[in-house]
């Protein structure tokens, strides 16, 4: 009888010790959990789309088995970067337009828009973007003369680089029936001596960008999976879409539930009567990889193209501080509808006095702390009187760091040396809550993390100006710019327990460098190579 107990606890033992199975096993790698202690860890097993175990080689090792297996050869794995603010479907769309970015004057604008319109003579509309005064000689608006000799029977409309501005030829202006001085709120129609110049400004925009037609299903997929194919090979896993309508909103649930796109999306929807209607009475929507769960705002335009509400005039246009896009109680009342949901509240705010517009209309509903995470976008320009309301309230700042290094070449010019030491302050910001999202704004800006990165560390652009960084004591440590990317920007999608970091019964988002952004030189920061992103523990891109 004790001979057979000692059988029975022998086979128990071993039975005990058999590894338990995993659909997938990284080892050897150095990881960034980015759990609450940035702990490393150097494995993990992973089944049926989540961590499973981390820990060390052996412990992983020898408790689990799998016949997939990784050695990662001390290479550098992080969470899958999340982007706290993007376009995603915009992207997508404006792969197959024309590329007009960094485009060096009007003149060379004009090239590109020829070449497009050789290649693609079946296209109804020239369509493009990417342009940005700021950036020729001049630094002025053009009018469209050229366009409209070019393209007399066809419709051109090209959108400035932040999406806030718009130039059309004639044949789109006849086309949607703009006429000269025609006004719009929160807009304006450019013209010169009571001629249409070709120039739209913010909502302006509208009078013509409704006539462009709509794509059909196939070419809307065949634009997500491009966009998706990019943004995995630059480690996105999650993105953030800042402004959608809820006809995109099904067509991305239903091609995500047909397997086409793999992306993970948060999605805010636009502020427009038909989604309000559609998603008020029934609340947030959430699938395994889509999350519809806030409505975005605008406050007013962007710095750029002038549009930003200051509280002062603009430094080099006395006669101009910007407009608001909406009215004042629309945004009141609004704050108020949405304070009673779960839905999030997010706007857009450039200026000083669109930023303290906002502060003070989500103030009066939100009236202390919270964690109700309504987020001001961008948060760019900001009066030195107004920072302490974002942590009165719990509001969210939203930042995109590459816009710092965009702009810091002329906007002293907009805002003068005094008001520009409250703009893109990250790290002031950072301190009201002691957490800030992070994201791109793409295709405003490009969507690789490591310009994110690099950005936020070392405030300065790809080209590596300014030596000592721009207003450097906003700089964000590489700890907190991590976080930025992963688990603030899932913090603020309410996603943080589901990703962000790679903890036991999280989702298997992660990426493989070959890089340690942590302790590389500033230097080496944008040549980091993305050897494979995983989304639910199945490799999407990599060899």
């Amino acid at each position: 009888m004790r001979k057979l107990i000692i059988a029975i606890g022998i086979l128990i033992t071993i039975a005990w010790k058999k590894p338990q199975p995993a659909d997938l096993i990284i080892y050897h790698a150095k990881i960034y959990t980015v759990n609450s202690t940035f702990a490393t860890a150097q494995a993990m097993a992973i089944k049926n789309g989540k961590i499973i175990a981390i820990g060390s080689n052996n412990s992983i090792l020898t408790t689990y088995n799998s016949k997939q297996k990784i050695d990662a050869h001390n290479q550098f794995v992080y969470p899958g970067f999340i982007d706290a603010h993007a376009h995603f479907v915009g992207y997508g769309n404006e792969l197959f337009t024309a590329d007009l970015y960094d485009s060096k004057s009007f003149d060379e604008v004009i090239e590109r828009l020829k070449i497009f319109a050789k290649n693609h003579p079946d296209e109804k509309w020239i369509l493009g973007r990417g342009w940005d005064q700021n950036k020729w000689p001049d630094k002025s608006y053009p009018t469209n003369d050229k366009l409209n000799q070019l393209f007399p029977n066809k419709p051109v409309y090209i959108t400035r680089v932040d999406g806030h501005a718009a130039i059309c030829n004639q044949k789109a202006f006849d086309i949607a029936k703009v006429k000269a001085n025609q006004k719009i709120n929160g807009g304006e129609v450019g013209t010169i001596n009571g001629k249409l110049i070709g120039v739209l400004i913010d909502n302006a925009k509208e009078l013509v960008s409704n006539f462009i037609p709509q794509l059909s299903k196939e070419d809307y997929a065949k634009r997500l999976i491009a966009a998706e194919k990019n943004c995995f090979a630059v480690g996105l896993t999650t993105i953030t879409d800042c402004g959608l309508n809820y006809k995109d909103v099904d067509a991305i649930d239903a091609l995500q539930k047909n397997g086409k796109l793999n992306m993970r999306l948060y999605v805010m929807l636009s502020d427009d009567k038909e989604n309000f209607d559609r998603y008020l009475p029934k609340g947030p929507y959430k699938t395994d990889k889509l999350f519809v769960h806030g409505f975005k705002f605008y406050a007013d335009g962007a710095l750029g193209s002038r549009g930003a509400c200051l509280l002062q005039p603009y430094n080099d246009r006395k006669d101009w501080r910007g407009f608001l896009l909406n009215t004042k109680s629309h945004y009141d009342s609004m704050a108020a509808i949405l304070a009673n949901t779960d839905f999030q509240m997010c706007t857009h705010a450039i200026g000083d006095s669109g930023n303290r517009q906002i502060l003070m209309t989500y103030s009066k509903v939100l009236k202390g702390p919270n964690d109700k995470r309504w987020r001001i976008e961008h948060a760019q320009i900001i009066n030195e009187n107004d920072f302490n309301l974002f942590g009165q309230s719990s509001i969210i700042p939203s930042v995109q760091p590459t816009h710092a290094t965009s702009d810091m070449y002329w906007a002293e010019e907009r805002l003068g040396k005094e008001r520009l030491k409250g703009g893109y302050a990250y790290k002031q910001l950072l301190q009201q809550n002691n957490w800030i999202p992070l994201g791109t704004d793409f295709p405003v800006e490009d969507i690789s993390p490591f310009k994110t990165f690099l950005a936020a560390v070392a405030r300065k652009d790809a080209k590596g100006f300014p030596a000592n960084g721009f207003q450097k004591e906003n700089a964000l440590t590489r700890e907190e710019t991590i976080k930025g990317i992963t688990i603030w920007a899932a913090k603020a999608d309410f996603l943080e327990n589901e990703i962000g970091s790679l903890e036991e019964g999280k989702k298997a988002d992660f990426i493989m460098l070959n890089n340690d952004l942590m302790q590389i030189p500033e230097s080496e920061i944008l040549t980091t190579k993305v050897i494979a992103t995983f989304v639910g523990g199945k490799k999407v891109f990599g060899n």
